[in-house]
């Protein structure tokens, strides 16, 4: 696909209502694809090789809580799958329920049977978080449970571990990133005290294409504009035909006049990359605001972004009249780009996703993307840390943990992962903010581009999730 995918789990449709979409299932077994379709499957295929579970000495039971007892129910009712409605209903609180049908549900876990609890990670009265074997052991999953207060599962994550040699020194996890593409980029920094100190790079001040990653522009306006009382989080939106874009997402899908709030349309953005939801909200605020955000939080050369595209927008440069519309817009100066967006490419139809099928090689990468430096996405996360902070924002934090992309740092050294990424045919981003049970946080943004070939992300992909999870685990040693 584009440089608008994001590596995501897969998920039911988006709800209409608030916190219900935030908090219901998200199985995040993903099989990485080179046109970002999401997929339910124990690991990532070509990941490196996965150890072999070994049998606990002795035998693991889930804790004495609610959550536990939820989690003792679900592993069983796993070994009889399907789960019938009435057991689905009877276990699940009506919120998870209005998202998540039971035959959804039975599919998705699917992707997980034959489990065989191993560890408890997290405890607490309503939260679990274990590692269970799946398929007779040949896969390691992370499951994190959480009751509502009535004792009823309300959240629900499966992930599979991260699998790969543990990278002991910077120069494992250099030579790890540098296997993935010609050109990379890698910036670790402590921003514990609100602004970016390096601990480790490779070359972070280069601009380079960070794919879905400017979404993070797009959740910096729209707080922004929450902040100032010009949005409200349960703003209603509708979903038109002008606003609609390509996948990822599901969005597209939906009738025309469909009405979603705008928290749930960000969540769209950030936990699926649904590129219509992208638009909808760059639409909302305004494309000056997001171009204002560039400036705000301290990107080096926010010319290179300007006019702002929506997803729609580099879905016609890239795919309709290619490449003789993208040239034309290439070789013109800014003013002439705004032009011939009003002109041209805002007044042609959606390409057709079949289109979008054929796009396997790179795009003019390096003229025609979203630009930014690993530092750059660096000051975009601590701003963002800063606005999560103000009244009214929390649900940023919230927004930007809904996906973690499978890299499922230890829980009990890690409280919290923020994480957006993004790929098209030869571009690689993946960028995470992670805060440690003591109240440190780190920044390891990696991008990866390669303008002549795709990046073959079945194999790239746990290589970078190792590469990153060893450079957390580096930066918080100091």
């Amino acid at each position: 696909m584009s440089g608008l995918c994001s590596r995501s789990g897969s998920r039911g449709r988006p709800g209409r209502s608030a916190w219900p979409f935030l908090v219901a299932l998200i199985v995040a077994v993903v099989l990485p694809t080179s046109a970002c379709s999401p997929s339910a499957v124990p690991a990532p295929a070509g990941s490196a090789a996965t150890p072999a579970s070994t049998r606990p000495a002795k035998v693991v039971v889930p804790p004495d809580t609610s959550a536990g007892a939820q989690l003792r129910w679900l592993l069983a009712a796993m070994a009889h799958l399907p789960i019938s409605g009435g057991q689905v209903r009877a276990h699940f609180d009506a919120a998870f329920l209005a998202e998540f049908s039971p035959a959804v549900l039975n599919q998705a876990l699917q992707a997980v049977t034959g489990a065989e609890l191993l560890s408890i990670q997290v405890s607490e009265l309503n939260t679990v978080a274990a590692i269970v074997s799946v398929g007779g052991a040949a896969a390691q999953v992370q499951v994190w449970l959480t009751v509502d207060s009535r004792g009823l599962i309300s959240g629900l994550r499966i992930s599979p571990v991260t699998t790969g040699p543990t990278l002991a020194t910077w120069a494992d996890v250099d030579a790890a990133v540098r296997s993935v593409a010609p050109q990379v980029r890698l910036l670790v920094a402590d921003v514990s005290n609100g602004s970016c100190q390096p601990v480790h790079s490779i070359d972070p001040t280069a601009a380079a294409p960070i794919g879905a990653a400017f979404k993070l522009y797009v959740l910096d306006a729209l707080s922004n504009a929450v902040a100032s009382g010009t949005v409200r989080w349960n703003q209603p939106l509708t979903v038109t035909a002008q606003l609609k874009s390509l996948p990822a997402g599901e969005l597209q899908d939906e009738p025309d006049g469909t009405q979603i709030s705008v928290l749930d349309t960000a969540a769209a953005m950030m936990s699926l990359s649904d590129n219509t939801a992208t638009d909808m909200l760059i639409n909302l605020v305004g494309r000056s605001a997001v171009e204002a955000a560039l400036t705000a939080t301290g990107m080096t050369s926010p010319a290179l972004d300007r006019p702002f595209l929506t997803t729609r927008e580099i879905f016609v440069l890239k795919l309709r009249q290619w490449p003789a519309l993208a040239q034309r817009y290439i070789a013109a100066d800014e003013p002439s780009r705004r032009a011939l967006l009003t002109s041209t490419v805002d007044r042609a139809p959606l390409p057709a996703v079949a289109a979008a099928g054929a796009w396997i090689t790179p795009r003019d990468i390096n003229s025609l993307e979203y630009f930014a430096s690993a530092s750059d996405i660096c000051r975009a996360y601590t701003s963002l840390a800063a606005l999560v902070r103000r009244p009214g924002l929390s649900q940023i934090g919230q927004l930007l943990s809904l996906n973690d992309n499978s890299l499922a740092l230890d829980p009990t050294q890690w409280k919290t992962t923020w994480f957006k990424g993004g790929s098209e045919p030869g571009v690689l981003t993946m960028a995470y903010l992670a805060t440690s049970r003591t109240g440190h946080s780190y920044v390891v943004t990696a991008l990866a581009e390669n303008p002549s070939q795709p990046i073959d992300e079945t194999i790239a992909l746990p290589v970078m999730l190792s590469a990153i999870k060893g450079a957390f685990t580096l930066a918080a040693r100091g």
